[in-house]
């Protein structure tokens, strides 16, 4: 490792690291990022790992504990393999939605990236979990690591009490419909203290327990209230059940007629995690580009204030450029819109729309234009919008051309594309829409509800589809689909695809 000179300014010189110098570069950004930017953090508990731990952490969707399934060690065989030959590089860190907040930075890294991705992960991504609504409201940053160690243990004491096999059945059956295990607008109700006592104890072993997740009730035993007729009329019947009900994994946790209280737990770990990241999904763009604006703006600070070398500097202005490429349409490398290079340059645009706007930026954004606070602006953003609310408010007329923007119209019935929108008024507003649609998960997610279940007669299972444009379920998939809810429900499961019609 080359030292850094006497009386030198800067952090490091030279490609190695050491600990001393990741503290030295830390608390350089960290100066930056509170007293500049006014950023607000979780603290930071920043871990650095050889490239088969960071493999590992790939394969357990990048949670410092999970427990044990066949289709992670599938993902670790996978990512290894293209690791291995050279056709798959890996992250510069991961970082974890927790309090402290976890990043995992790769020892192969050198000190100039071990900077640039302290930067971006450990103070952008750590202010974005903070302080972003979604992730205020719909994630626990502070019990993450306990729920994570409960989950672990809970699944390893089921296996060794019941079978691998039992375990993994229900596993397999709930990593499948995971996607459809998130409440989207809506919460269920808090438990009790009582029903609180009650879970514990089933996690405790007791499964004589009389709790609200044994849920052989009177009603699934054919009982019935005083007052009450077995075929009570499907409307009372849907009322009791809470339907429809768009969490189906939450729904066969409190429903199955046929899941002992072990298996219910199971289900409830998988959805709990899967909620967990639901925030994830819908602030993927605002996230990276939250993180790649601050550590472009601290790594530029850093060096005019003469604390990076120009090597340096160079070194993390490549990295950063290859993160925010957006390759054209026909380029081999196209792939879609980089959420990076979107949301980088939305993030930017905010910026120079406060400093420097454009008469067009006075129209389209009056508030905003001029603004004497532009980091005020950005922080507000940060914590009050999801992707689609987010570039449905803030992407320019002048972004829409940067990026080259319109609309095509594909019609089935037609030969040939239309172009229905350009670079007009009218047009720069259903553009805006339209790829802001393309980043609401109400749109991009099917819309599949549980509508009825009669635990009282038959016991079949009724979930409705709602087909939008015309676009049904891939039928292989709905097949395998279905036939976890089988093996969840124990009985028989119907799927009715309903059309509506899409206001435009």
């Amino acid at each position: 490792m080359l030292d850094v000179k006497p009386g030198s300014n800067l952090l490091f010189d030279g490609p190695e690291w050491s600990f001393e110098l990741l503290e030295k570069a830390r608390d350089a950004i960290e100066d930056i990022a509170l007293n500049d930017l006014g950023l607000n953090v979780y603290q930071n508990q920043i871990e650095i790992i050889s490239a088969e731990q960071m493999l590992d952490a790939y394969s357990c969707t990048g949670l410092p504990l999970m427990y044990q399934h066949w289709s992670f060690g599938k993902h670790f065989a996978r990512d290894e393999a293209l690791y291995r030959t050279g056709r798959q590089g890996l992250a510069y860190e991961i970082v974890i939605n927790s309090n402290p907040c976890i990043s995992y930075n790769m020892e192969e890294n050198t000190m100039a990236m071990q900077t640039l991705v302290m930067a971006h992960a450990a103070f952008g991504h750590n202010h974005f979990f903070k302080n972003n609504y979604l992730f205020l409201q719909w994630t626990d940053a502070d019990g993450i690591h306990d729920y994570l160690a409960f989950a672990k243990n809970y699944i390893a004491a089921c296996e060794e009490r019941y079978g691998l096999d039992a375990v993994e059945e229900i596993l397999d059956s709930a990593h499948a419909l995971q996607t459809q295990g998130v409440f989207r607008y809506g919460r269920p109700p808090k438990p009790t203290a009582q029903e609180l006592e009650a879970m514990q104890r089933v996690r405790d072993g007791h499964e004589s327990a009389r709790s609200l997740l044994d849920i052989w009730t009177d009603a699934t035993l054919g009982k019935t209230k005083e007052g009450e007729h077995p075929d009570e009329p499907q409307s009372a019947r849907r009322k009791s059940l809470n339907l429809p009900q768009e969490n189906i994994l939450y729904f066969l946790e409190k429903h199955s007629p046929i899941l002992k209280p072990w298996q219910r737990e199971l289900l409830r770990i998988v959805r709990m995690l899967a909620q967990y990241f639901y925030p994830q999904k819908q602030t993927k763009v605002m996230n990276e580009g939250c993180a790649t604006f601050v550590h472009y703006y601290i790594i530029n600070e850093l060096f005019s204030q003469g604390r990076l070398s120009e090597g340096a500097f160079m070194e993390m202005m490549h990295s950063h450029t290859n993160v925010v490429l957006q390759p054209e349409y026909d380029d081999p490398r196209y792939s879609g819109i980089n959420p990076y290079a979107l949301g980088f340059a939305m993030m930017m645009d905010i910026k120079r729309i406060c400093e420097t706007p454009t008469q067009e930026d006075r129209e389209w954004f009056p508030d905003l234009a001029g603004h004497a606070d532009w980091r005020a602006v950005l922080r507000d953003a940060w914590a009050n919008y999801r992707d689609e609310s987010f570039i449905q408010q803030f992407l320019s007329p002048h972004l829409m051309r940067k990026f080259k923007l319109f609309t095509l119209v594909d019609d089935a019935d037609q030969k040939d594309l239309v172009v229905s929108q350009i670079h007009n008024r009218a047009g720069y507003k259903e553009i805006r829409r339209s790829l802001a649609q393309q980043y609401d998960l109400a749109y991009l997610e099917p819309d599949i509800q549980v509508t009825d279940a009669d635990l009282s007669g038959d016991r079949r299972l009724i979930l409705s589809h709602t087909v939008r444009d015309g676009i049904q379920l891939e039928e292989k998939n709905k097949e395998e689909v279905l036939r976890h809810l089988r093996t969840l429900w124990g009985y028989d499961v119907c799927l009715n695809a309903v059309e509506t019609v899409v206001e435009r």
